[in-house]
C-alpha cells in the first residue's frame, strides 16, 4: 500500500459487502456496518453499481461482474469466519489487519469481548473516524496500530492489554497474501506465543487456482501484490508446527455451495481463496 494512503483492498473488500448487505441475496449474510465504513468515494461507487442503468460497454460490464463477483465472495467468506468467532466465543478478539472491518459493531455475540483491531496506521486512522458513527456491540475496542513489514507485533498487543494467559480468537482475513513469507512466520510465531490453550486462529489466505495470475495483476495494478501463495497442505504444516491443530480448511466455493445456488455460481472460479480455522492444543 502507498505511504500516508489507506489501503485500496481494504476499501474493496469493504465495498463488496457493502453490495452484499444491500442486495441482500446471500442468506444468512448482513453488515450494516460496511457502507458507513467506507470512504465517501467508495460509497458513491456503492450507490452508482445499485442505482445506475444496465451495464453498455464492455469495460463497463467487466466492472459490473467484478463487483458483482466480490460482493457475493465476500458475504461467503464473511459468513464462514463469523461462524468460527462464534463457536470459540472467546473473550478476546484479535483482527490482524483489521482494515474496515465492523465486527465489534455489528456481532451480538461480541458484546462481552475485548476486540483488538491491529492495522497500518494509515488505514486505522481513516477507520477511527468513520467508525465514530456507529455503535459498538463489543464491550470494548482497542485499535492497535502496526505496520507488519516493520513493527513488531509482540510488544504493541502486549501494551494495548492483550492477556496472553488467556484464549483468543485470531481473525487474519484476507493480509496474508500480501505478507511475505518470512513475515506471515514472523507473525504466526507471535500470535503462537500469545495464544493459550483453547485459542483458535482463522485465516483467509490465497492458494494455487487457475484464475491467480489474473488476480495477481489486479492487485499490483493498485499497488498491493500478492507475495505469498500456499496449498493447504502447507498451511497445515505452517500452522501444525506452532502449536495449531486445523479443524477445517475450505475454498470460497465449497463454503458457497450450501448457502445458495446463485452464490455458487458467482464464485465457483475463486478456489484460489481459502479459510482455514485452527484451534491451539
Amino acid at each position: 500500500m502507498q505511504e500516508g494512503r489507506a489501503s485500496q483492498t481494504a476499501v474493496m473488500v469493504c465495498m463488496g459487502r457493502a453490495i452484499a448487505h444491500l442486495e441482500g441475496t446471500v442468506p444468512g449474510f448482513s453488515d450494516p456496518t460496511a457502507l458507513a465504513l467506507l470512504p465517501e468515494d467508495a460509497r458513491a461507487r456503492v450507490e452508482r453499481f445499485r442505482a445506475g442503468p444496465a451495464p453498455r460497454t464492455t469495460r463497463e460490464r467487466i466492472a459490473h461482474r467484478f463487483l458483482e463477483g466480490r460482493s457475493q465472495m465476500m458475504a461467503v467468506r464473511t459468513i464462514a469466519i463469523d461462524e468460527a468467532v462464534r463457536e470459540a466465543a472467546a473473550h478476546q478478539v484479535v483482527i490482524l489487519g483489521a482494515g474496515l472491518d465492523g465486527r465489534a459493531w455489528r456481532m451480538p455475540e461480541l458484546r462481552e469481548a475485548v476486540v483488538f483491531e491491529v492495522d497500518h496506521p494509515d488505514t486505522q486512522r481513516e477507520k477511527v473516524a468513520r467508525a465514530g458513527s456507529l455503535v459498538r456491540s463489543a464491550r470494548e475496542v482497542r485499535f492497535v496500530p502496526v505496520d507488519f513489514t516493520r513493527d513488531r507485533l509482540d510488544p504493541k498487543i502486549a501494551d494495548a492489554g492483550h492477556d496472553a494467559t488467556r484464549p483468543t480468537v485470531w481473525i487474519w482475513e484476507g493480509v496474508v497474501m500480501y505478507l511475505t513469507r518470512a513475515e506471515v512466520e514472523a507473525t504466526l510465531e507471535v500470535v503462537a506465543r500469545r495464544s493459550a490453550t483453547g485459542s483458535r486462529l482463522i485465516i483467509a489466505y490465497a492458494a494455487p487456482g487457475l484464475i491467480l495470475p489474473l488476480v495477481r495483476l489486479l492487485v499490483r495494478r493498485i499497488g498491493e501484490p500478492f507475495r505469498s501463495v500456499y496449498t493447504a497442505p502447507a498451511m497445515k504444516e505452517m500452522l501444525a508446527a506452532r502449536g495449531f491443530r486445523v479443524i477445517r480448511d475450505n475454498d470460497v466455493p465449497a463454503l458457497a455451495r450450501p448457502l445458495s445456488e446463485r452464490t455458487w455460481k458467482a464464485t465457483r472460479a475463486l478456489r484460489h481463496i481459502r479459510i482455514v480455522v485452527a484451534d491451539r492444543e
